[in-house]
């Protein structure tokens, strides 16, 4: 990733064929040792092509890809609250009422003293 991040700010400063003396400079600059096999696979692969075409293709594939978020996460917890409720009937159920209010009351802004705009 390092030798890419300073390949690509040899691009952004006009360089647009950087070399491998090139990146290793830009690396050395901030004290940063360049790993040679990897910067010359880098080299290699982006020899000859343009970058911001490479930006707006990769940009494409990216926005392909699904990002959703995932909803299956809260099922365990239901399974979980209904045994003992089935278990103890009605008192097991109204005992969970209480203790949902009390993680509310910790959650909230009033008992740290300050709110979020003060």
């Amino acid at each position: 990733m390092k030798h890419l991040a300073a390949y690509l700010l040899l691009g952004l400063g006009g360089n647009t064929s950087p070399s491998a003396d090139d990146v290793k400079g830009v690396l050395s600059s901030v004290g940063i040792d360049a790993d040679e096999e990897r910067l010359d696979k880098l080299i290699e692969e982006l020899k000859g092509k343009d970058l911001q075409e490479l930006i707006a293709e990769g940009s494409n594939k990216l926005a392909s890809v699904p990002s959703g978020g995932g909803g299956g996460g809260g099922g365990a917890g239901g399974g979980a609250a209904a045994a003992p409720a089935a278990a103890g009937g009605a008192d097991a159920a109204a005992d969970d009422k209480p203790a949902a209010k009390e993680e509310e009351k910790e959650e909230s802004d009033e008992d740290m003293g300050f709110g979020l705009f003060d």
